[in-house]
């Protein structure tokens, strides 16, 4: 846990008290600082309650004696309506931040890494915080992955805070500087939360606020929005170093046939690098390269980790392999857009796919139909999905997850041995693009069993992660 201690004499009023929330509360409470919370749930207030924190309803606030309203960045504070507190917290004068603030303020001898972008951010923050723990380096590894900003360790001058950052979480800073700021891409995203594309944008554009001479920014420019900000952030006098794939770039990373290749023109093949596939992770890994570059990690000493990835839980996850055939697990993927850089990774495809679907269903993921060789549908998409597969790939309806990787993995073992794409090992690939909840709890919910499956098939040998 971070020690508020230094923010002593302050007081605080906390919304939202789930994940960051709590940890919030917890870390003020331990410091001995006036606080507030709230969440609109009742079962979120009884947790705080039984977490020993101050809860009481917002309505009675005396704005004049608070310091600021710490909150969760779920809650709008703007678009579409801003939350009845967050307005009353505006209309009193007051900053609004979130816990990464907090924990700026108290660690601020520490070096911090924030990773933002519209795709590939979990990757990404959790590939460097891999490469640097691997190579010794003390780091932390959060913020809208993993543990809650505040529940870190604590790490001092020569700790490094690696820390994924959504817009929301961005646009709610006011003091966090990132040491190194890594910009992956953007595509229209969150809009009901940031008015349109240009909200949006502006909102992850605070990723490099308050950056400085001997700072650095990596960034992405495979799209128009991000060459923009490459391009603006050029005229700061902040180092850049720009990330491309397909083509080289002056002074930046670049990714082709295969091989990350470096400024001075140092290559990685990533042949060895099973637990990135695609070029979405390309670049991702290409991004890693550039940050732990900057801060001065041995070549050898990324590549160690690049090999070593484990790979995210329920993200392109390789959870078992029987015979020439790997089983991954990819429940992560609730829309097209997810499953598109799935398909896109992997030749001569057994895909499990269906559940809630979202607009659009599969429709758009038709340029990567000819690398399935059969689709198996389960869920509430069943019927949408035969209509838009129809004609196009030869399809089962399957029902339910087990029953779905019962057919494939039976078609596959029979299929694969005489397959001849060239494309590397077939797959039996669980990328649903739909949303979980007509079945189970939650996409970890629905990946978890997905994996437990997999590897209790006769024959399977464990893949990745042990759980």
């Amino acid at each position: 846990m971070i020690d508020l201690g230094i923010l002593k004499g302050s007081s605080f009023v906390v919304l939202g008290l789930a994940r960051s929330g709590l940890a919030t509360g917890r870390a003020l409470k331990a410091a001995g600082i006036d606080h507030t919370c709230w969440d609109d749930n009742a079962a979120s207030r009884d947790a705080a309650v039984a977490a020993g924190l101050n809860v009481a309803d917002t309505a009675g606030i005396d704005w004049s004696r608070i310091t600021a309203l710490v909150m969760s960045p779920g809650i709008p504070s703007t678009f579409p309506k801003p939350h009845p507190v967050a307005a009353a917290a505006r209309a009193a004068g007051k900053k609004i931040i979130c816990d990464v603030e907090l924990l700026a303020r108290a660690q601020d001898k520490a070096t911090f890494i924030a990773i933002t972008g519209t795709n590939g951010k979990s990757t990404t923050t959790a590939l460097i915080g891999h490469i640097l723990g691997e190579a010794g380096v003390r780091c932390e590894v959060g913020g809208n992955i993993g543990r809650g900003a505040l529940d870190l360790a604590p790490l001092g001058e020569g700790g490094i805070y690696v820390l994924e950052l959504s817009s929301y979480q961005l646009e709610l800073l006011e003091t966090f500087h990132a040491h190194v700021a890594v910009w992956l891409n953007i595509t229209p995203d969150h809009i009901d939360r940031h008015g349109d594309l240009a909200g949006y944008v502006a909102a992850k554009e605070n990723i490099f606020a308050r950056q400085q001479v001997g700072d650095c920014a990596v960034i992405g420019v495979d799209d128009e929005p991000s060459r923009a900000v490459y391009a603006k952030l050029a005229t700061r006098g902040i180092a850049t170093v720009p990330v491309k794939l397909e083509t080289p770039i002056a002074g930046g990373i670049s990714y082709r046939a295969g091989m990350l290749i470096d400024a001075d023109g140092y290559t990685v093949d990533f042949a060895d690098v099973p637990t990135l596939p695609g070029d979405h992770n390309a670049q991702n890994a290409a991004c890693a390269w550039a940050t732990c570059r900057w801060l001065n990690l041995p070549r050898e000493r990324i590549v160690g980790g690049l090999k070593t990835y484990p790979g995210l839980p329920h993200r392109q996850e390789r959870v078992a392999s029987v015979g020439s055939v790997v089983y991954v697990n990819d429940s992560k993927a609730t829309n097209a857009d997810a499953t598109a850089r799935a398909l896109s990774s992997y030749h001569d495809i057994y895909w499990i796919l269906g559940g809630q679907a979202k607009e659009g269903g599969v429709a758009p993921l038709a340029p990567w139909f000819d690398r399935v060789r059969h689709a198996f549908l389960i869920g509430e998409a069943t019927d949408l999905f035969a209509g838009q597969l129809e004609g196009k790939i030869a399809y089962s309806r399957c029902g339910d997850l087990k029953s779905a990787l019962d057919a494939a993995h039976e078609r596959a073992q029979r299929e694969a041995p005489r397959l001849s794409s060239g494309g590397g090992a077939a797959v039996v690939l669980l990328s649903p693009a739909c949303a979980s909840w007509d079945q189970w709890k939650s996409y970890e919910h629905r990946g978890d069993a997905f994996r437990a499956m997999a590897r209790a098939l006769p024959g399977a040998q464990v893949l990745g992660r042990a759980a």
